[in-house]
């Protein structure tokens, strides 16, 4: 008796042949399968037992120090019902509103019922968090969209610190648990046309005093949700003393007028602002009492830089996760694009990227409450600066995984790529923010 053929396919059991029929035109695909040569047939052989032969890819993890475990089991649970909002309700619109550069305002009240069941449970002005969860928080909505946690860091991080800390009673009482609640939204206004870096000495915005009121001349820039805002913190230099002063401007109000920024490349959500105070009027009792110079300002800003690290956590974290899923998909060659060492090289240099990053943050969030919440500018600064060179380098490579799609917003990584570079330059560039860390630890001030 003759030894079978390398070209006889191996029998099959008889159940598996029924399970074939059922699901398989068994006929035709005998016919076809009869007209292949029999070194193609033997191809398409080799092909199905090397599928067949693979492992199913482990679920996909940009965590994966278990950075979410220092987390206690009420703040999990807020995390998680941050993440599920994030899938559930923004992630399936975002790129279409991105594209047509529109905020979903129908989110919105949205939010601030979340707000209110998570962090804002039993507040009534101010949402009080431990500084991990409030990074981590940053970071998840950032995963998914820069430009929803640019909305929420202008809301909340700085127009409702700014009434927190430096408000009158009445102030706080007037707009903080409607901002709590998302009925009323804020916005922060410092840089100018002609003034970004050098804010500290150099605006020209003034506000002067007349009678029972303040006039305010000049213009801002870039100010997030002014468009709709109900209350804009603009800081001012006061004619008189010269020192940086805070003034609630509503909507509305004489002399305010606001136009949208167009042609914008990066965060097209957010909707950043050209601003002309012309005489506009601002009662005293709308001037924030507690901000008496720039030093106020400088401390809030310090604040908000350890927040934008996190949220360059978040970017990097959605661009390793879009790029993996990906890259596990795709076949290029015949096989899995995830398969080859070249885009192994480039997902394991991402994910380090990501790791360092979080490691980084928790050690800062760490000193926070070691120090009674108090940060300082160098390790705020050394955060930002580092923590958004990792980011635009991780969301560079997440691009050139996905090839030619990298491009395409269908695919989320080019929406991120792209909203990267207004995360690498705002509240303190890279360079800036390292002259302030070479300030501090050489004692020589090489900028101002």
């Amino acid at each position: 008796m003759s030894e079978p053929s390398d070209m006889s396919p191996p029998a099959l059991p008889a159940d598996a042949l029924d399970r074939l029929h059922r699901k398989t035109d068994l006929p035709r695909l005998l016919a076809v399968l009869s007209e292949l040569e029999p070194a193609e047939l033997q191809r398409l052989i080799r092909t199905a037992g090397r599928k067949s032969s693979l492992p199913e890819s482990p679920p996909i993890n940009s965590d994966l120090y278990d950075i979410e475990s220092e987390l206690d089991e009420a703040e999990r649970d807020i995390l998680l019902r941050w993440r599920a909002f994030m899938c559930s309700e923004v992630a399936p619109i975002i790129n279409e509103y991105w594209e047509r550069g529109e905020f979903p305002m129908q989110l919105i009240p949205k939010i601030g019922a979340l707000v209110m069941e998570t962090i804002g449970k039993g507040q009534t002005h101010y949402p009080r968090m431990s500084p991990l969860l409030s990074g981590m928080l940053t970071a998840e909505v950032a995963r998914v969209d820069p430009s929803l946690c640019s909305f929420l860091g202008v809301h909340r991080r700085l127009c409702m610190t700014s009434i927190w800390l430096f408000g009158s009673q009445e102030q706080k009482d007037r707009w903080l648990p409607p901002m709590l609640r998302f009925e009323k939204i804020g916005s922060w206004v410092l840089s100018e046309p002609l003034v970004g870096s050098g804010a500290a000495r150099g605006l020209l915005t003034t506000a002067r005093r007349v009678g029972d009121d303040w006039v305010l001349n000049g213009e801002k820039k870039w100010s997030g949700n002014a468009t709709f805002a109900d209350v804009n913190c603009i800081w001012a230099r006061n004619a008189e003393t010269g020192e940086v002063n805070g003034f609630l401007v509503e909507r509305g109000m004489p002399g305010y007028h606001v136009e949208k920024i167009h042609d914008k490349i990066s965060k097209r959500v957010v909707q950043n602002v050209l601003i002309t105070l012309d005489g506009c009027r601002v009662p005293e009792a709308n001037r924030l009492p507690g901000a008496r110079s720039f030093d106020d300002v400088a401390g809030q800003l310090t604040n908000a830089r350890a927040d934008v690290a996190w949220e360059a956590v978040g970017i990097a974290r959605g661009a390793y996760e879009q790029a993996l899923a990906y890259a596990l998909q795709r076949e290029q060659f015949g096989r899995k694009i995830a398969a080859f060492q070249a885009q192994q090289l480039n997902l394991a240099r991402m994910l380090g990227n990501v790791t360092a990053m979080q490691g980084m943050l928790v050690q800062l969030t760490r000193s926070v409450q070691r120090n009674g919440g108090r940060i300082s500018p160098e390790q705020a600064s050394l955060a930002k600066a580092w923590c958004t060179e990792r980011m635009r380098e991780t969301v560079a490579i997440a691009r050139a995984v996905l090839g030619g799609n990298g491009i395409l917003l269908e695919h989320n990584v080019a929406r991120l790529f792209a909203d990267a570079e207004s995360v690498y330059s705002y509240e303190g560039s890279y360079e800036i923010n390292s002259l302030i860390v070479g300030k501090a630890i050489t004692g020589y001030s090489a900028f101002v």
